[in-house]
């Protein structure tokens, strides 16, 4: 899974976002690194959706303009899970490592 695609995914894990919602979501929830241009993010949103990963929530209109609310699927939410899971267990094989190497230096 994409840092990009993580973040999207752990934007909508609060609930339904439209897309500035979660573009300012993922650039907080990433300090910063992680700036989603908004042609690259309904490209990722369309491509989650097909996945199964995420759906349409709802549709609204503000200031004459279609807005689209996009929530988790429950495949989506195990998704973004598992990928949390695998990166906790890289990190701390890493630490490990590291405290050893820093022990026996």
């Amino acid at each position: 899974m994409t840092e990009q695609t993580y973040y999207v995914l752990t934007a909508l894990l609060d609930g339904p976002r439209h897309g500035y919602a979660i573009i300012k979501q993922a650039l907080e929830l990433s300090g910063g690194r992680v700036r989603l241009p908004v042609g690259t993010l309904y490209g990722s949103l369309d491509r989650l959706a097909d996945q199964d990963l995420i759906e349409l929530d709802h549709e609204e209109t503000v200031a004459g303009r279609p807005r689209r609310y996009f929530r988790l699927t429950d495949d989506g939410r195990q998704a973004v899970l598992a990928e949390a899971v695998r990166m906790q267990k890289a990190a701390r094989l890493v630490l490990r490592h590291a405290a050893v190497r820093t022990a026996t230096a």
